[in-house]
């Protein structure tokens, strides 16, 4: 009974939400096109699926996503699990004793991100538009490890308390030497794969991996901390298509010569 209110209740937000976005639409094509919209049983039944399906989403997240990344986090700094990593003289804590946490940092960011059905459409018209020039399966696997490397380095900052802002800088400066050297026809696809791979399956995750990490690292403060982890997902994406890109042209290029 529980379940049912919470879904019900998150139904009724869902509508609240996008009911904006209905009323846009319906109000340009009949005010400013003026024309009546094809197929409009069809587009009125794809809106109620949209709505169920938000909603249903939405009330995972809640009660197994999030729950999920937090309590991995949990256990991976557990004290009693750590402690296998520690010598018997009493040493404290240092950041290489948390290499679970960047391991199954790295493998979640991987995982997710090749289940991103955004990237996965932004890879077909990308192969479409290309001629197959860019492959499907070799974007996504470029998009997946800068998201795998970022977060497991975003993981890093978290347990060692180092400034965000010193690693975004850092990265978008080696993003805009990338660019300098890279094919013109990649640059704007690795600037858009950054953003696609924030998106319905990785941010749950990984947003509840990074306050799980803050709230049992010692010293560390889910607010100041926890946050950020997004940041690398999107950043280190731009670097692997970039990267991909480059060394694609290079060995098409000695494969010429």
């Amino acid at each position: 009974m529980g379940l049912l209110l919470d879904i019900l209740g998150t139904l009724v937000l869902t509508v609240r939400d996008v009911l904006p976005i209905v009323v846009i639409i319906f109000s340009m094509q009949f005010l400013v096109i003026r024309r009546p919209i094809p197929n409009l049983r069809k587009v009125l039944m794809g809106f109620v699926f949209v709505l169920l399906g938000l909603t249903l989403f939405l009330v995972g997240l809640e009660k197994a996503l999030f729950p999920l990344g937090k309590i991995m986090a949990q256990q991976l700094t557990d004290p009693a699990f750590l402690a296998t990593s520690l010598d018997r003289t009493g040493e404290l804590l240092q950041w290489h004793h948390y290499k679970w946490v960047y391991l199954f940092a790295f493998a979640i960011g991987f995982a997710t991100t090749l289940a991103e059905p955004a990237l996965l459409a932004v890879a077909i018209k990308a192969n479409e538009v290309s001629g197959g020039a860019i492959g499907v399966s070799g974007l996504r696997m470029a998009v997946a490890l800068g998201v795998a490397v970022g977060i497991a380095l975003g993981a890093y900052r978290i347990v060692t308390g180092l400034p965000l802002q010193n690693f975004i800088i850092a990265g978008y400066v080696v993003v805009i030497v990338q660019t300098l050297f890279a094919p013109k026809m990649i640059i704007a696809l690795a600037y858009d794969s950054g953003g696609v791979t924030t998106s319905t399956v990785t941010v749950p995750l990984v947003t509840a991996l990074g306050l799980g990490l803050a709230s049992t690292v010692p010293g560390r403060s889910p607010l100041l901390d926890g946050f950020g982890l997004i940041a690398f997902a999107s950043l280190f994406p731009i670097m692997g298509v970039l990267g991909y890109a480059q060394l694609s042209h290079w060995k098409a290029r000695q494969s010429r010569d």
